[in-house]
Parts: structure tokens; C-alpha cells; sequence
């Protein structure tokens, strides 16, 4: 039991195409998974180098694309442009990113790595990789080849579920969570 401790039972393919509880929800399962793994690399990276999740993969980025619109990092990142904008605004105050205003187009905005975020990624990229090394121990290779071949379906089946506007509503943070008030039972 000791390498299994903590484990779900895995649900077989009958139990994930018609779910009947939660952890036979193909979602739920990914969620899991990435939590439990991601959160081993946010605390190296905010421990251990004094950025956010979302600033390493910028820097991430930026290291391997090279200089770009931030409107471009934004889509690449599946980030909105605020979210983008208020990172780059904290990298660029920590001196890891230089941005540079096209001269006809003052609302294009180009940003790059600075010597220092370039060191910075060079740091943190093996560990990261690291990481991602020892999770997948113990896959055998033919399992790892159909397991990234799943991923892509399933990233390429979401982005085209999503372009059909399958759910239509709209995130509301606002109204949602806590601050909801349900109807109660018989009055809605």
C-alpha cells in the first residue's frame, strides 16, 4: 500500500463515458491530478524564487518564444489581457521583463525577458522539468505515447466544444460561491 496511499480507485472506461459519482468524472480526475502536482511546483516557484505560478509561465514563455505582443502572451497563456497585463506589470517591477510601446501603435505593447528573467528561467526550468521527470516514473513509454495523444484529443475536443458555445452561461463570481442565496425548497 505504501505508493498507493491516498489513491482512487480507477474507474473504467464504461464508468467515465456514463459517470455515476464523482471521481468517475473525467474532470474531476484531471483536476485532482493537476492540483496535487502543481501545487509542488507553485511552492517551489514562490518559495523558492519569489514569483507566482503565472509570472513562471510567462518568464517560461517569453524564454522559449522570445519577444512578443502582450496580447500574444495573453492567448498563448489562455490568459485575458488584464490578467496578463497586472503579471507583466509585476515582472516588469521586479526587473525580470522589459516592455517596449510600438512608436505608430502606442496601445501595442512588446515584451521580452531582461538578463535577469533569462537567468531566472535557467534556475528554475530544471527543477520544473525535474518535477515533471518524476511524476511520470513508473509510466512505460507506449502508455506515456497514448496518454499525450489523449491529452491532445482532449485539448483539441475542448477548445471546439467551447468555439460551439456548448455551456452557455457565464462565470459569475460575483453571485456565485458564498454569496449565492439558493431558493428555497418549493419557491423557485
Amino acid at each position: 500500500m505504501h505508493g498507493t496511499q491516498g489513491m482512487q480507485a480507477l474507474p473504467d472506461a464504461g464508468a467515465l463515458r456514463d459517470p455515476q459519482s464523482l471521481d468517475d468524472l473525467l474532470l474531476y480526475r484531471l483536476s485532482r491530478a493537476v492540483r496535487t502536482s502543481s501545487g509542488m511546483a507553485t511552492r517551489l516557484v514562490e518559495g523558492g524564487f519569489g514569483i507566482t505560478r503565472r509570472e513562471w509561465g510567462m518568464i517560461a514563455t517569453l524564454a522559449q518564444q522570445g519577444e512578443m505582443r502582450s496580447s500574444a502572451l495573453a492567448a498563448h497563456l489562455h490568459l485575458d489581457r488584464v490578467r496578463t497585463s497586472r503579471g507583466l506589470r509585476g515582472l516588469v517591477e521586479k526587473k525580470l521583463v522589459a516592455r517596449r510601446q510600438e512608436a505608430e501603435d502606442r496601445r501595442e505593447v512588446h515584451v521580452r525577458l531582461s538578463a535577469s528573467g533569462q537567468e531566472l528561467y535557467e534556475k528554475v526550468f530544471p527543477r520544473i522539468a525535474g518535477l515533471n521527470t518524476d511524476l511520470l516514473q513508473g509510466i512505460e513509454p507506449a502508455h506515456l505515447d497514448v496518454f499525450l495523444r489523449c491529452l491532445q484529443h482532449l485539448e483539441e475536443r475542448g477548445n471546439a466544444l467551447s468555439a460551439q458555445g456548448v455551456v452557455a452561461e457565464k462565470a459569475n463570481r460575483r453571485s456565485g460561491g458564498t454569496r449565492h442565496r439558493w431558493p428555497e425548497p418549493g419557491t423557485a
